[in-house]
Order: structure tokens, then sequence, then C-alpha cells
């Protein structure tokens, strides 16, 4: 099963590097095949979960051997950062001893085309080998096995040019091996069945509406496949949004992530009515329906976690669109020191939620984080004492702390009608989705009047702002002036790639567009991310807010009585130290956090005052 050789050589190389011990190579070659026969089992049950497979051939490699003791490096060398000699680790230390290049293989930046053209799933799946790049006088490919000589000298003499070798870690390949050429098989099943030469019905381009064979059973096996496999490499990519979207001659798979769409996968354009149909029937929704915009939602399980979904679909020209947003309450449900607050806007934000009444309002564009905002507060808060209910249209996420009560206005249960009946269910905290008319507004005060904490949002530029936009909806400003707690707006930046950021500095032009004071003839020090597998190249990893934190003190509570123009009411929040979401972004960017770009495309230069 393990080339004992080989095993040695490994193991005398990381004795070497200081990273185990002898002790620990002794341990490894008494234990190693019983850990093997453990591995092999495990990943035969793996593969063939991927690959939707039931007899899979798996052959345990001696890396992985290694990495399965999971020891910790020797103090002189753990300095590096690496916790454990891990495959990572023990890979890019064997790359470097037989002197061939070391690559983090990510799935996002992979030529889906080339990967699964270039070899046949048997093939890669035996061998471990991907393909990365196809030049006209060399390819380069990826394989999880160095010493395997042969098979690079068949692939040069099949393709009738060099190949050079690379090295990644065998779990990154057999990911893209599972993901790429399991999907291609489920795709290639799915487009004979449905494959007709009758026109796409769905496309307005086609000059017939003909019934054709293309609207199928969606139950059929390959399309559940194909399903499972675009929801779980989203999942695996903390992709926020997944769009499935017709063109002419095909079908694109694109995954938001960090705000950001990615294309993924392309489908034959015979398969997309049934993608479309098994999202439908997953979302409980009418699949017959092709002409009216629907919206449908489920739950699924990844890694033990519940996420929920939201379907929805519009049709286009080209066939019915569908994006199904991802609710993941890793995300929705964060501690409040992981959002984005410094020190300062954390406590004020703090103290107006430890208030039993009042109103607290959240402001922003669609996008901007309101949601995650009051999701993550509600549950800071959220204790058995306490009765916590919602109104949301729709429900974002199902989450058993809360009472949770979904607008209907079909039946003419809107924000008003809805407060109305909360009122009477003893509520302690209420948030209301969103006040967008004068009754909403009206009801959402006079919650927070008798004895209610209410929390709501409002599409406003920044916090002042909203004191105008509720009295433009009808709120008396003395009444305002005496429920109003504070407000925050918000918008989000990209965090730079912890893994990849380097020293950057900030000309003076850009400084001085972002209105730094003091600008003028220098440089300003912060942090960039160069691109790099762990952050898809991109140089962002994950998002963080911009936050201006308002409260209410009795000088603005004055302002706001007197019916102060917003203006006014701001530049009193500033003597009082309030930071502006310009202001706000410069911190993190002279902290490293976020990147010019970033901020500049968050804020605008109304937030200079």
């Amino acid at each position: 099963m393990l080339n004992n050789e080989r095993l040695v050589w490994i193991l005398d190389l990381l004795v070497l590097q200081r990273l185990i011990h002898a002790g620990q190579k002794t341990d490894v070659l008494n234990r190693g095949l019983e850990q093997a026969r453990h591995i092999m089992l495990d990943k035969r049950a793996e593969m063939r979960r991927l690959l939707g497979k039931q007899r899979v051939s798996y052959k345990v490699g001696e890396i992985e051997t290694i990495a399965s003791f999971r020891f910790k490096p020797l103090e002189e060398t753990a300095s590096d950062g690496e916790p454990i000699v891990d495959e990572r680790v023990i890979t890019r230390q064997v790359a470097a001893a037989l002197q061939l290049p070391f690559v983090e293989v990510d799935p996002v930046l992979l030529d889906y085309k080339l990967v699964t053209e270039a070899f046949g799933g048997p093939f890669a799946e035996r061998h471990l080998v991907i393909a990365l790049r196809d030049d006209p006088g060399e390819m380069v490919c990826a394989t999880a096995d160095p010493w395997n000589d042969d098979v690079f000298g068949q692939i040069s003499r099949l393709k009738g040019k060099p190949v050079k070798k690379v090295v990644a870690m065998k779990s990154a390949v057999i990911q893209v091996v599972a993901e790429f050429h399991g999907f291609r098989r489920s795709m290639r099943a799915a487009a004979a069945d449905f494959q007709s030469d009758l026109p796409d019905i769905g496309n307005l381009e086609q000059l017939y509406r003909l019934q054709s064979i293309n609207e199928l059973d969606a139950t059929d096996q390959p399309v559940v496949q194909a399903v499972w496999y675009v929801l779980n490499y989203a999942f695996e990519h903390r992709a926020s949004d997944i769009h499935i979207e017709p063109k002419r001659e095909e079908s694109l798979v694109r995954l938001r992530i960090d705000g950001v769409l990615h294309t993924i996968h392309r489908l034959p354009k015979v398969v997309h009515p049934a993608m479309v149909s098994r999202f439908k029937m997953l979302g409980r929704m009418d699949i017959a329906e092709r002409r009216r915009p629907q919206d449908g939602r489920f739950k699924t399980s990844h890694v033990s976690q519940e996420i929920e979904l939201r379907v929805s679909t519009v049709p286009t020209a080209f066939g019915e669109k569908v994006v199904v947003r991802v609710f993941d309450p890793d995300v929705l449900l964060q501690d409040l020191s992981k959002l984005g607050f410094f020190r300062r806007e954390q406590l004020i934000f703090e103290r107006l939620i430890s208030n039993t009444t009042g109103l607290i309002l959240v402001t922003g564009p669609t996008g901007s984080g309101k949601t995650t905002t009051l999701y993550s507060t509600l549950h800071h808060i959220s204790n058995p004492r306490l009765n916590i209910t919602t109104l949301e249209d729709p429900i974002e996420m199902v989450h058993e702390q809360f009472n949770q009560m979904a607008i209907n206005r079909n039946i003419g249960f809107d924000y008003g009608a809805g407060i109305r009946h909360v009122l009477r269910q003893d509520p302690d905290v209420i948030m209301i989705g969103e006040i967008r008319d004068p009754e909403t507004a009206q009801y959402a005060v006079q919650a927070a009047l008798t004895g209610h904490l209410v929390l709501s949002t409002l599409h406003t530029n920044d916090a002042a702002g909203a004191i105008g936009r509720l009295i433009d909806l009808g709120v008396k400003p003395f009444l305002l002036a005496s429920v109003l707690l504070g407000v925050v707006a918000q918008r989000l930046v990209r965090r730079n790639c912890p893994h990849c950021s380097a020293d950057d500095w900030l000309s003076e032009e850009q400084a001085l567009s972002l209105g730094i004071v003091g600008a003028e003839g220098k440089k300003l020090m912060t942090q960039v991310g160069q691109g790099c597998v762990r952050c898809r190249g991109t140089g962002h990893s994950g998002r963080s807010g911009l936050y201006e934190v308002m409260p209410i003190t009795p000088r603005i509570q004055r302002l706001i009585h007197d019916g102060s123009a917003s203006q006014e009411i701001k530049k009193e929040a500033l003597n009082d130290g309030m930071l502006t979401l310009r202001d706000y972004g410069i911190k993190k960017l002279g902290r490293g956090e976020t990147t010019f770009d970033e901020v500049l495309a968050a804020t605008d230069d109304s937030q200079l005052f």
C-alpha cells in the first residue's frame, strides 16, 4: 500500500528541516500502515459520495499518511505560522526537495473546459493529474504524485508537446477532479436525456413556440447530482448568491463571493430548463409557470450546519434565470466584535441596544449588510427572559430564538397590521424589516413610546438623513426626539487577504481624493493583497463593515425637536466625535484592513463633511 523507501525519504526530509524529530519518524514507521488502511476506507467513501459512483479506486499516499498524525512543528520552526505539519507543509517540502514548483490549486480560477477536456475523468481520477494551462509550446499539469514520470511521458506523447510538472496537494487535486469531472459527467447524462432538435421555447429570439421534450421530469438523477455539485461548491467557497443565467448558446453558473461575481461553470443549453425545474421543486414553486417571476425557499445542510436558501426565478430573453440567495448562519449571526466595529463605536452601539425602550435605526443601501447587523444584534441581546419578535418581508433566515412573522400583503398583512398584532403578543424587542411608508413609521414610533425596544432599517445615505426621512414620513419631530436612541449607517468593504497582504503606499493624489487632511506632499503607508490561491487571486478575503454610529445626545434631541436640518444634526454629531463613513474607511485603510479602491467605492464625497 505504501512505498516504504519513499516514506522513509520524506520522513528524513522532515527531520532534516526540523519539522519533526526522530521519535515521530519512528512512530510513523511503526503505525503508518494501520493509519493508511483507515485513511483508505474513509477516502473511498468520500470519493464515492463526491463522484456519485459505486466503485472507486483510491491509493493512499505517503504524504497524507504522515499528515494524518498531525504533528506539531518543533519550537524553532513553529514561527512560520503553521500550527501543524499538515499536507500543505509536507507537499511544499517535497516539491522543494525535488526541485519542482509547488502550486495552490484554486477551483474558481481554473479553466473548466481545459480541465475537463484535457484528460478524461477516469484518467484524472486514477493518476490524480489536472491541466492548469495549455500553451502552444507547453502544457502545465498539476499532480499529487511527483514521482509518476511515466504518466507525464504518456501525456507529452499524446499532446505532442512538452509537459511541465508542478506539484499540488492531493486533497486539492481530488476536489477538482471530483467537482469538475463529476459535474461534467452529470451534464453529459442530462444533456443526452434532454437533447432535442426542436427550438428552445424559452428563448424570445426563437420564431416558434412549440411544445418541446425539454420539459422533462427534473428529478432525473444527473440533474439532481448537478444541482448538488453547484450547491456544495457554493457553500465551500462562502458564496452569498448563485446565479444560473441562460444565454443564446449555453447557460452560465456564477457565484457571488465577497460581493464579486465569478463564472464557475458553463451548462449545455438543453440542460438549463431541467436545472431551473429542480431548483423550483426544491423551493416548492410552480414548475409549470414560466411566464411570471416566482419566489421560494428551502433548507439544506453542509458540514453539520443548516443553511437556508431563497430561490428567485424571472423570465428573460433566453429563458428563466435563477438566483439562489445563501443565508449561512455563520455569516448572518456573528459576534458584534467581528462585524467591523472599532472599540469606541462598538461600546456606543452596545449601550444603545442595552435599553429596554426606544427606537434604533440601521440605514444603508441594499447589500450594505443591514440584515447581518440586525440578526447579530438580536442574537447578542437574546435570552430566555426576552420575547423577541420580528416582522420581515420575507423572513431572511429562520432562527428558533426569535418569533418571526412574514409579511403577506396579498391577505392584508402588511407592516402596519403586523405591528398592531405583535403589540398584543407581549413583546420586549420588535424588529421591523424596513420602515418604508407613513403607517409603518407611525406604528414603529408608537411601539417604542409604549415601552418596547424597536429595531428597524431605512434607506438613507447617512445616519443624520434617517431623521429627515422619518419626518418626511409623517412622524412628529417632538415624538421622534423622545423615542429615537440612535442611528447606525453602514457600508461593506472587502478585507485584505491575511495570507498575501503586503505593505503599500497611498499616493498624495489618492489621499487628497479621500479628503485626508494634511496629506499634501506625503505618502501614507497602508497594505494591499497581492493575490493568492486562498483569496482566488483577488487580494481580498471576506468583508467588513464601515459604521457611522450616531447616538442621540440631549443636544441632538433638542435639534430634532426643533425640526433642524439634517446637516445641522450631522454637524453636532461630528462635534460629539462621530466618525463619518469616509472617516471610518480611512481609519480601516490606515490599519491595513482594506484598500483605497474599496473605501472610495463604498463612500462618497458627501461623507467628507
